[in-house]
């Protein structure tokens, strides 16, 4: 009996499981010692070493998490090792379910990556799967170690051996060809002999003389041809995935063996980890990683053809209340039906990706005019900015699109995404539900904004923000009410930064709450030293933005700071605008009550500029309606104008509220407020915001006879 013969005679192959868990240990004991396969259960990875070092182990069930030395590590010496540099390794985890923790058991050498629970099933048949692998793996070395010492075939072995053989002459005439091979090829082996190798090989591509081609040539240098992603063309017009191997037989035979190893299952597992790569488990539609590749693609294509087309990037608007109210497990439900209503909305050969949380991309290819983009985002709006119905509640949501035209606004993937991306934040800056094409001043724009992010940062670590103060007069007695305090930027080399500048940056980056404790702090404990000089009447006002509005420790916040700086929460002013208000009513109703039961009052900002909803105004707990600038500069001049603050002033006092104007400059202003009964003002007419000191010196009391209007 030969070596190869002995070797490859019917034996168990070894199953070694490598788990520090006792439990685990028995338990996959248990799950597979039925197999065609010898069991061996070790508890460390020293362990595991130790054992293949002793015996040939098929096959390692390998568990990631282990103490003193991981499953990486593991993998990483086996494969360091000749002796078991090519056992197949399957990574068994129930913790790194990440990316890259997959990735890198790929990158240590495993064969595959199995995440717990796994159906026993797939384990098992992938078990048998990779066992037959190596065991053809093995026969297959065994079989060239023998050709090549003894230099002769042996009979039995090439008729019985599971791998294909042929044996090929000088001029590409395959002369013999086993039963194995005949069956890879979907013939007989009459078939095979005595036709061109060539007429088989589909890849890697060989010129038509065989002369030419690298397998002659390396016979005719005495090297081995190898090639692990060949492609073969079967007998019945099929493909084959194949790993060949091409070795010269003793000069006196003048002829080469080829051997071939069908790799069919091996490629459809890689096949199947590839696709697993590049699509959302959540909605089966691309990921981030597929859209590239669909976008790199298109790119190359598109180039050459001198198409057009268009990239869409998509931002659920409202998806967010949706996950805070219902659960993630309902909002996953409703990014899988967005998913496949994009998908009713494309062409078959445009594409839709899931890039991550509540965004979408689509690829639109092959257009003929970019106005064809704008029509299928406006389609895509519509379908997702529906009455949806979940558990019983209704909501709806709505879709803002950014779209960035091929070659316009990029010509690379980055580039196009990145337009789409900017694109779409315009869209939602203008007032969501609609979509908007990149421009180059949308870059600018988009540039200035990340400078001026940076910059305020930058600021608030520095401490660069300073409080001023501007005085509320009663109209009617000229007594001081009290100051708003207003937020300035002061910055170090550009001077003073127009709150119009910075504050919507603050709030739609969030970085106001990182101001907001600095500003209560700094505003009540300035009021509470003014006390001696202007009593315990004074108010103090502090605009609250609409994301600080919507904190549900806002009420805390200001309790810590009154009791801190010891000030009675009647002296203290919140101002809220309409549009923070009306966001969600049923948040708005719970934390107007909570600062009702803390004490303080609460006053709506620029009333009549936001959803002036009075349906909803009756119900809120407010004290105070602030008239906005606007509609005091020109009341004077537009009747229109007029009509809207007398009936401001009106319903205020039908509702019980004080009523303060913004913005008066003159003192026809205040005159034509007083005469309507307008209780307070505040504007340039009395003072602009000031400085602590020169607030500190403002008189308490203004003797409005002596009053004169400011130059312009």
């Amino acid at each position: 009996m030969t070596q190869l013969q002995a070797e490859t005679v019917a034996t168990q192959q070894v199953l070694l499981v490598v788990d520090d868990r006792e439990e685990n240990l028995v338990a996959m004991e248990a799950l597979l010692d039925d197999g065609d396969w010898d069991v061996r259960t070790v508890s460390s990875g020293e362990a595991a070493l130790r054992c293949m070092m002793e015996e040939e182990v098929g096959l390692v069930l390998l568990d990631v998490q282990m103490p003193q030395m991981d499953g990486f590590e593991v993998a990483r010496l086996i494969r360091g090792n000749p002796r078991t540099r090519y056992t197949p390794i399957i990574f068994l985890s129930a913790i790194a379910h990440t990316e890259d923790s997959v990735l890198r058991g790929y990158a240590v050498g495993a064969v595959d990556f199995i995440l717990k629970p796994f159906d026993p099933k797939v384990l098992r048949h992938k078990i048998n799967t990779l066992l037959e692998q190596e065991r053809h793996r093995h026969e297959l070395q065994l079989l060239t170690r023998q050709l090549d010492s003894e230099r002769a075939f042996n009979a039995s072995v090439l008729e019985n051996a599971s791998e294909g053989i042929l044996v090929i002459d000088p001029q590409g005439i395959i002369r013999f060809a086993n039963p194995a091979m005949a069956r890879m090829l979907r013939g007989e082996v009459a078939d095979l002999q005595g036709s061109r190798l060539l007429s088989y090989l589909q890849v890697p591509q060989m010129p038509d003389n065989w002369q030419d081609s690298e397998i002659y040539r390396h016979w005719r240098a005495g090297q081995t041809y190898r090639v692990h992603d060949a492609v073969l063309t079967t007998l019945d017009g099929g493909y084959l995935p194949a790993a060949l191997s091409c070795s010269p037989l003793p000069q006196h035979q003048s002829s080469m063996v080829l051997i071939a190893l069908d790799m069919s299952v091996v490629r459809d597992l890689h096949a199947q980890l590839e696709s697993q790569a590049i699509t959302d488990a959540l909605t089966g539609l691309f990921n981030r990683r597929g859209f590239h590749q669909a976008l790199e693609n298109a790119l190359a294509r598109v180039d050459r053809l001198g198409r057009r087309m268009a990239v869409l990037y998509l931002d659920l608007d409202g998806f967010k209340r949706i996950n805070d109210s219902l659960g993630h497990a309902a909002g996953d439900q409703v990014l899988r039906k967005v998913g496949e209503q994009l998908k009713t909305c494309l062409r078959p050969y445009d594409c839709v990706a899931r890039m991550g949380g509540d965004e979408f991309t689509a690829l639109l290819d092959s257009l003929e005019h970019p106005e064809d983009a704008a029509r299928v985002a406006e389609k895509l709006i519509e379908l997702v900015s529906v009455r949806h119905k979940l558990e019983g509640v209704e909501f709806t949501l709505g879709a803002s699109v950014g779209i960035a035209c091929y070659p316009e606004c990029g010509q690379t993937v980055d580039g196009l995404l990145c337009a789409a991306d900017m694109a779409m934040y315009e869209a939602k800056r203008a007032g969501r539900q609609q979509y908007r094409f990149f421009s180059p001043e949308m870059n600018g724009r988009a540039r200035a904004r990340l400078m001026l992010e940076e910059s305020l940062r930058t600021a608030i670590e520095q401490d660069d923000f300073v409080l001023i103060y501007q005085p509320q007069i009663e109209l009617a007695s000229g007594r001081l009410r009290g100051f708003e305090a207003l937020l300035r930027w002061e910055h170090r080399v550009s001077g003073t930064i127009a709150p119009g500048v910075f504050i919507p940056l603050l709030e739609e980056t969030r970085l106001i709450n990182r101001l907001g404790d600095w500003i209560f702090n700094q505003g009540v404990r300035q009021c509470r030293a003014w006390q001696a000089q202007f009593g315990e009447q004074l108010l103090l006002s502090l605009n609250v933005s609409p994301v600080q509005f919507g904190m549900p420790q806002l009420v805390d916040d200001l309790r810590r700071v009154l009791e801190t700086h010891q000030l009675q929460a009647a002296q203290l002013e919140i101002e809220v605008t309409e549009s923070a208000l009306m966001q969600n009513l049923d948040t708005t109703r719970e934390q107007l009550r909570q600062l009702r039961e803390l004490g303080v009052r609460i006053a709506i900002d620029d009333f009549g500029t936001g959803y002036s909803s009075l349906a909803y105004l009756r119900h809120f707990e407010l004290d105070t309606l602030k008239i906005d600038r606007l509609f005091v500069a020109n009341m004077l001049d537009s009747p229109k104008d007029a009509a809207i603050v007398s009936t401001i002033i009106d319903l205020a006092h039908h509702l019980g509220l004080e009523v303060i104007a913004e913005g008066v400059e003159t003192l026809a202003q205040r005159d034509w407020l007083l005469a309507h009964g307008c209780g307070t003002l505040q504007g340039f007419l009395v003072a602009p915001g000031l400085k602590v000191e020169q607030a500190s010196a403002f008189p308490a009391q203004l003797d409005w006879s002596t009053w004169q209007t400011p130059p312009p």
